[in-house]
Order: C-alpha cells, then structure tokens, then sequence
C-alpha cells in the first residue's frame, strides 16, 4: 500500500478507501490509485485484514446434493445474496450423510467462516452450539435443525402435499399410492403427514401396501411402483414425494399398459414438454435460498433476532399426468 501511494501521489488512507470501496475519494485520484494498483500488480491481504477486522468475508452452505436439479437454483440464490454483501460463498455436499454433514460444517467453522447455511443431514445439531456462541451465525433450510433453537427457512410440504393428493381425489381417484425418500427426513414426514391429511380428508383408507418410503434410486422407486399397480386393488394415482422419485415414476409408467395418474412434489426440468405433461407440487427453491441468506445477513450485521421458523407457500402446476382419470 505504501508503493502505491507513492507512485499516486497520495496517502495511505486514499489507498485503504479505494481497495475498499469507501467513500470520500475524488474519482481523479481514485483513477490514479487504480492505475498505480494495476502498474505495481498490487493484491490485497485478506488474511491481515481478517486479523484487523475480525471477518472473513465468506459463508459457509452444507447442502445435500449439489448435484440435485433443486438445489442449484438455491445455491445460486444464496451465492447472489452473498455477493451482493460482499462476501464468498463456499459450499459443499453432505450426500445425506449426518457424520458428513457434521465434518464439513465444523471444517468451515475452522475456516472462520462469518456464518452457515445449513440444509440438515442428520436430527441432532448441538455439535454447533459451541460455534454458534462463538459468534457464527447459522440458518437452517428446507427441514429445522435438530435439538437447537435456530432459524429455518422452509417450504410448506404439509399443505403442499395434502393439495397435490386433494387434486387426485377431487379427479375421482381412491386409491392413490405414495413414494417418498428415507423416513427420517422431515420433508418425507411432513408430505406423508400431508398425504394421510388428504385421505383422511375425503373418508379414504390408506392400505399398507399403498406407501413405500425408502431410497431414492431408481431400482428401489420402480420395484415400489411395480407392487402397487399388481394385485387384485391396484393403486389409479401416485402421489411422489420428491422429484427424483418423480422421474422415475414417469419411466415406469410409460411403459404401463393403461393411464395412470401422477403428482409429484418438486418441479423438475423438461416436465411441462412430457406427453401428458407433468403435474407437480412447485416449491421456490431460489426463495429458500435467498430469505434463508438475508437472514443470516440480518444476523451477521447485528440484529437481535430471536430465532424463528419462516415457511414459504408452494404452488400446485396442473400439467396433464394429475388430471387423467381413473382407468376403472
């Protein structure tokens, strides 16, 4: 910095003010400063204005799967939110793992992240208590964290679920089968909770054979299906609790002999251009990502918020596949 100010013909805090965006500098002198900055090759010291400020200037987002079409709308949300405060995001991949989810958190709290953005693996989140005192600030998206008091971002997939299986019973369909991921998960849990609602709702029973919860890979979802359209009460609708098991689904039923219903919750990439068209239960991932981040901003700039659960609305898209009737 004292290279540059020589060779501009200014003081040390001109410098500091241009390389850091503060205001009370001329643009005349704030383009001599530059140039000198690009003639000397000049680079700022992150770690020493670290040590002075106290911040790091980045976040912290443990995800599930980047790889999952939700969550890069999210991630990308949370990464503009980020930028626009100035900050780096950082992020990666629990794979559903709770061990993993907690391994990478702590590593990013190692690396002084300012604050973390966590969608949870695993129910018990008290292995961040220590962190959080220490000043991390930390929000919870998509399912609430497990055994802490902190913020969550979530979407309604109670209420959505119970609409998504109320459009097929309102089509005429009684017996609905229901697919969804590991029971552990909260979002599964509530759109069980929320398809049983529905059922509930109309007079419907739920057999036993009707729901199937379990991994997401193809394999698992299709042998599923596969059971509930056999048999002497074979299911007329399915109601999939999240988009890969939706896809899925999809495949095994245009190779179905006779019209099967289908909604699932979680749009997905191409399901409006399908024969029928895929009928989906909508969540705004981007809106997780974006309300989950200018919370933990709130936080990081100091406001004295007591933690509290933010539920965003879905939106029900008919398609095509949720309004074919029942076959008998």
């Amino acid at each position: 910095m004292k290279d540059v100010a020589a060779q501009a013909g200014v003081g040390l805090k001109t410098v500091s003010r241009v390389v850091n965006g503060e205001p009370g500098v001329t643009p005349e002198t704030e383009c001599r400063v530059r140039q000198a900055i690009e003639a000397l090759g000049f680079r700022r010291n992150d770690s020493a204005r670290v040590l002075r400020k106290g911040r790091t200037a980045t976040v912290g987002l443990v995800l599930e799967d980047l790889a999952d079409p939700f969550y890069g709308p999210l991630n990308r949300a949370v990464e503009e939110v980020a930028r626009a405060h100035g900050a780096l995001l950082i992020n990666g991949s629990s794979a559903e793992d709770p061990d993993r989810e907690r391994e990478l958190a702590l590593a990013l709290c190692a690396r002084r992240v300012d604050g973390l953005i966590v969608i949870p693996a695993g129910d018990d989140h008290r292995y961040l208590e220590p962190e959080m005192r220490a000043g991390v600030s930390t929000v919870f998206v998509d399912r609430p964290a497990g055994r802490i008091d902190a913020d969550v971002v979530l979407s309604d997939s109670f209420g959505g679920a119970r609409g998504g299986v109320a459009h097929l019973i309102a089509g005429g369909h009684r017996r609905i089968g229901f697919i969804g991921d590991q029971p552990r998960i909260h979002t599964v849990a509530e759109r069980l909770r929320g398809y049983r609602a529905a059922m509930a709702d109309a007079g419907l029973p739920v057999a036993r054979s009707w729901v199937s919860l379990g991994s997401t890979a193809p394999e698992r979802v299709a042998a599923a299906a596969a059971a509930m359209l056999t048999g002497p009460d074979p299911v007329t609708a399915f109601f999939a609790g999240n988009n890969r098991v939706t896809v899925t689904l999809v495949r095994v039923l245009a190779a179905h002999g006779r019209p099967v219903a289908l909604v699932g919750f979680d749009d997905f990439e191409l399901a409006d251009l399908l024969r029928p068209g895929v009928t989906v239960v909508a969540q705004d991932p981007a809106a997780l990502g974006r309300v989950a981040t200018d919370r933990l901003f709130q936080r990081l700039a100091g406001a004295d918020l007591t933690p509290c659960r933010i539920e965003l609305s879905t939106r029900l898209i008919a398609r095509g596949s949720g309004e074919l009737p029942p076959a008998d």
